[in-house]
């Protein structure tokens, strides 16, 4: 069973910065597909971005695009979100995710990952 804890949330100025981390523990999941999620009040969860095992694919949803950056450190088994430029509508619960069977056709999809975290707040005020 992995567990996932997320970690950088917080109070930020629109136009600022965050970084997420969600570091994996009790399983490696450096075979595993990750992916960030969220969600804000009254709203259904989102799709944010998501990893391939190896690092060397990426997929984001459009309007982060050239803001948001998913990486991550197999060593360290944890994941990341470089979050630049924040609006006010960023604002939300961010979740991390893992995907053992590593599929990626269906990245976006919530119901490919197994594993979640509990969520960390993001709040941008303007």
């Amino acid at each position: 069973q992995v567990q996932l804890v997320e970690s950088g949330g917080g109070l930020v100025q629109a136009g600022g910065s965050l970084r997420l981390s969600c570091a994996a523990s009790r399983h490696t999941v450096s075979s595993y597909a990750m992916g960030w999620f969220r969600q804000a009040p009254g709203k259904e969860r989102e799709f944010v971005a998501a990893i391939t095992w190896s690092g060397g694919n990426t997929y984001y949803l459009d309007s982060v695009k050239g803001r948001f950056t998913i990486s991550r450190d197999n060593a360290k088994n944890t994941v990341y979100l470089q979050m630049n430029s924040l609006k006010p509508e960023d604002t939300a619960v961010y979740y991390c995710a893992a995907n053992p069977s590593g599929s990626w056709s269906r990245a976006f999809l919530s119901d490919e990952y197994k594993y979640w975290g509990q969520g960390t707040q993001v709040t941008v005020s303007s």
